[in-house]
């Protein structure tokens, strides 16, 4: 299987989607079948697969076989098949794992749109070209299909339904995800994503795919999701149990990485709107309108915070000393949450200095709000409560705008949230295969075809 130069992937944000032009393009869709002693049925899934494509796809196509060291006649078979059929690549890896195999065919690929699917083509095949097609068009970065719509006909006994929809809570519970179908192995990406994303994924095996998802999701791409027509493949060698395990596991990981920030999320970034007009519009600060949604956001929970706090502290203690506690935690969370949610800023670099000077702008809006009210009452002795009121609704709208731009300017500057994108993040590189000697090692046996 040739393989294209690998270069280094450049930091900062995704660049906008765009229609892929496949009268330039010779191979725009490589599905990959990772297989581990399917000798039985991979020569039939592969010529039905084949057939289907030729007949129906409109683009070019290559299918690979990724053999997962197999043990077995498969890899004779899938050499069989690359010399028989044109568009098969047959592809031998010395260590098993679906994602291990998925991550080394697909980063080797030139094929701008990638895909898999199981070899037990237990997906009805019509939806390959509908999987794909939103990922052509420049409309969506990853597909997956999901034999949870309520459209999908899917036959499978009610073991397997049991745990699917189970998992899928699981996921749903623990890492907010909002994808329908984690487990259904019939999934697509777009290449340029893939070359940022699955340096990320750490997982070799069945966990692979949906920590892929649930990355891509939180770092805002799009998904498209296809309902399938399914049928259950009895035959299966998934090991259930042993799968669940290493999922909920994998679920684990991914979710203490996501809490403590520890993902360079902002690389798979697309930038607001791919209208061009909207990348021609000259005199907007990058970012502003996601950072003022996030900030507000921020402030409101703040706000929330700031009352709980004040009516647990005022059970024991009095209004001055409960209202400066509850205002200093609320301070700090506000300013911890900002840095990470709203201006992107991760890592504990600097962390201690962002909260001594999100303390100052603190004091500065209370100050401002204080002023305001002694300022009421040197020129009136005694105020109304509705001039009072009116008095803090406009002082305390004055201290938030200055509040933002003292955070964007000051606290976490342009410069500051550029490198703190472009820095390598504990935890957020490839799985240790896929490190310089992992990489090695994967190129040599993506060389080896099982022939």
């Amino acid at each position: 299987m040739t393989t294209p130069s690998q270069t280094p992937t450049p930091l900062g944000s995704l660049p906008p989607r765009e229609h892929l032009r496949p009268g330039q393009i010779e191979t725009v869709l490589d599905v990959v079948i990772p297989v581990y002693n399917e000798e039985h049925d991979l020569e039939p899934c592969v010529r039905r697969l084949h057939d289907h494509l030729v007949r129906t796809f409109p683009y070019g196509f290559r299918i690979t076989i990724a053999d997962n060291a197999s043990t077995d006649h498969t890899p004779r078979i899938a050499a069989r098949l690359d010399d028989e059929l044109d568009r098969v690549t047959a592809v031998r890896l010395e260590q098993k794992g679906r994602g291990r195999a998925l991550r080394t065919v697909w980063s080797h690929s030139g094929a701008p749109v990638l895909a898999y699917m199981d070899v037990d083509l237990s997906t009805d095949l019509n939806a390959l070209l509908p999987l794909v097609a939103p990922l052509i068009s420049g409309h969506s970065d990853l597909a997956i299909g999901s034999r949870l719509s309520r459209s999908s006909r899917v036959v499978r006994g009610p073991k397997r339904e049991f745990i699917s929809r189970t998992y899928n809570l699981i996921l749903r519970g623990s890492l907010a995800a909002r994808f329908s179908d984690a487990q259904c192995g019939f999934k697509a990406i777009r290449g340029d994503v893939a070359a940022r994303l699955l340096p990320m994924v750490e997982d070799t095996g069945w966990f692979f795919d949906t920590e892929m998802l649930v990355l891509a999701e939180r770092a805002g791409l799009r998904i498209h999701e296809v309902p399938v027509d399914w049928v259950d493949d009895p035959d299966s060698t998934v090991h259930l149990v042993r799968t669940a395990t290493d999922d909920l596991k994998g679920v684990w990981r991914v979710g203490r990485a996501l809490a403590t920030g520890a993902l360079p999320l902002d690389r798979l970034a697309r930038p607001f709107g791919d209208d061009p007009r909207d990348r021609e519009l000259s005199g907007v600060p990058r970012g502003l309108a996601r950072q003022v949604l996030g900030f507000a956001v921020v402030g409101a929970l703040s706000t929330l915070l700031y009352l709980g706090l004040y009516s647990l502290f005022r059970l024991g203690v009095g209004p001055q000393l409960a209202n400066a506690a509850a205002l200093l935690v609320s301070a700090l969370v506000n300013t911890s949450a900002n840095r990470r949610l709203t201006f992107g800023v991760r890592g504990r670099e600097r962390a201690v200095r962002h909260q001594a000077q999100g303390l100052v702008v603190f004091a500065i809006g209370l100050a401002l709000t204080s002023g305001s009210l002694a300022a009421l009452d040197a020129a009136n002795r005694h105020p109304s409560h509705t001039s009072e009121l009116t008095v803090l609704v406009a002082a305390n709208l004055a201290a938030t705008v200055l509040r933002f731009l003292l955070f964007r300017a000051w606290v976490f500057p342009e410069r500051e949230r550029r490198e703190a994108a472009a820095r390598p993040t504990d935890g957020a590189g490839p799985d240790p295969a896929a490190g310089p000697a992992g990489a090695a090692h994967d190129r040599n046996d993506l060389s080896r075809s099982a022939r």
